[in-house]
């Protein structure tokens, strides 16, 4: 189909199209859910301890805060700021501790939603277009498969370095060594608290996220001629770590920065604006730093002033 876009990293085919494929139960995901579900109700139930949740709420933090909003999205998947290699190793292997998938798995994921958002017609499986219960069955245990997909090609950098080709080829095996130090420290209640709860509300917590960032929330810009925008869900900051800002994010994919207005809180872009400090990261992309997306269009501004108009984001933390 001649009309369908190509994106950085997914190119359609003569043959491809957007909207014919099935959505099919992967057996992978559904019982990886349900295993660290039930052990984390387990864990809760047999082990009410404050120092499980203590220890919950901190690897929740370090994993989905440095891992997988800072390492896996910002950096490896939008490259909105450069570091060390090194330190790009340790973010993203935080993030595949979060327990969605390794590096490649993510980026695939994640540019395959977004290359499917970007055309004239998006099915409702990578649009969350689905009702609550239905779309979290989708995401959470099903995969969606085109009858002729695009050509998909990550960077020789990921694609061929041997530490993210080993993560992606043990990223559950990933929570193995962690457990093991739980383990050592706090027994069981620490590896049913601290891996299974935690791996368990990480995936429901993602997927819900981007539920309702794709059908309600506050919408201050949109894309023209696209059926999926994006909106931001405002107090969601501190427990999201900024991801809840996702119509900001829609309209500038390249920002380091998602929440971008006053008040918007971004304890993502802290850590960042942390690591910039002490000389760790560089390069730190913000909303203006890269051109605008073709039909950008700030709400409560005119048509024809808000396409041209710079936005002058904040520069210190949220």
């Amino acid at each position: 189909m001649s009309d369908l876009v190509a994106t950085e990293r997914v190119f359609p085919r003569p043959q491809t199209s957007a909207v014919n494929g099935d959505i099919r139960i992967d057996w992978t995901k559904a019982l990886w859910l349900m295993f660290h579900g039930v052990a984390g109700c387990v864990g809760v139930f047999l082990y009410p301890q404050i120092d499980g949740l203590v220890v919950f709420i901190a690897l929740m933090a370090i994993t989905i805060c440095a891992g997988h909003s800072v390492g896996m999205h910002r950096l490896l998947i939008h490259r909105s700021f450069r570091t060390h290699r090194w330190l790009e190793y340790v973010l993203v292997w935080l993030g595949t501790l979060v327990g969605m998938a390794g590096p490649s798995g993510m980026i695939r994921a994640h540019d395959l939603r977004d290359w499917h958002q970007r055309q004239t017609a998006c099915p409702p499986h990578p649009s969350h277009g689905a009702g609550f219960w239905r779309d979290a069955w989708w995401q959470l245990c099903c995969v969606y498969r085109l009858h002729a997909p695009p050509r998909f090609v990550i960077e020789s950098e990921v694609a061929e370095d041997p530490v993210y080709r080993w993560m992606d080829r043990t990223w559950m095996l990933q929570q193995i060594p962690l457990a093991a130090l739980l383990y050592l420290l706090g027994g069981w209640a620490w590896v049913l608290w601290g891996c299974s709860l935690r791996v368990f509300v990480s995936l429901s917590g993602h997927w819900m996220v981007g539920h309702f960032a794709h059908r309600c929330g506050q919408q201050d810009w949109v894309v023209a001629g696209l059926p999926v925008q994006g909106y931001n869900l405002p107090g969601l900051g501190l427990i999201t770590f900024g991801e809840n800002w996702h119509g900001n994010h829609h309209a500038f994919p390249h920002s380091a920065r998602l929440g971008i207005a006053p008040g918007q809180r971004d304890p993502g872009f802290v850590f960042i604006n942390c690591l910039e400090r002490l000389g760790l990261v560089w390069d730190v992309q913000g909303p203006d730093d890269q051109p605008r997306r073709g039909g950008l269009t700030r709400m409560d501004a005119p048509t024809s002033s808000a396409s041209r108009a710079p936005f002058s984001a904040p520069t210190s933390g949220a």
